[in-house]
């Protein structure tokens, strides 16, 4: 009997977390890896503002830093009377160091996805360019 209410327990809880935070998780994760710029263009359609909530490196233009994580504010924006969620808006963090390290130059480690990711799409911009560069005109 005790596992049951235990059971219970637990699914109330986390419905009231639900209830409290949202389900916003899916949706931030939607942003991560993309550059700043086509993210916060992403977050307009969606209905949201973007806003750095920290930032790593300074090599990058903002447009150009890569989405590392992306989440709902876990705080209440006080609003006359009352305080409410800020469901319109969404915190970013940004890594403006570069895509990926190279020898000399800092950003995302290759061992990790998003900097293997971005070699692998520096390897093939970079092969497009010498075949267009070896392709005569006709």
């Amino acid at each position: 009997m005790k596992k049951r209410i235990l059971g219970v327990g637990a699914v109330v809880s986390a419905a009231a977390m639900l209830a409290l935070f949202g389900t916003g998780t899916a949706a931030a994760s939607d942003y991560v890896g993309q550059t700043y710029s086509d993210a916060s263009e992403a977050m307009d359609e969606d209905g949201l503002d973007p806003i750095v909530a920290t930032r790593v490196g300074d090599r990058l233009e903002d447009d150009d830093c890569i989405v590392t994580a992306a989440w709902e504010p876990p705080f209440l924006r006080g609003v006359g009377d009352g305080f409410e969620h800020s469901e319109d808006e969404m915190l970013v963090s940004l890594n403006c160091a570069g895509p990926f390290a190279t020898a000399t130059d800092p950003g995302a480690s290759i061992g990790s996805p998003l900097g293997r990711e971005a070699k692998k799409q520096a390897e093939e911009e970079e092969a497009e360019e010498l075949e267009e560069a070896a392709t005569p005109d006709e």
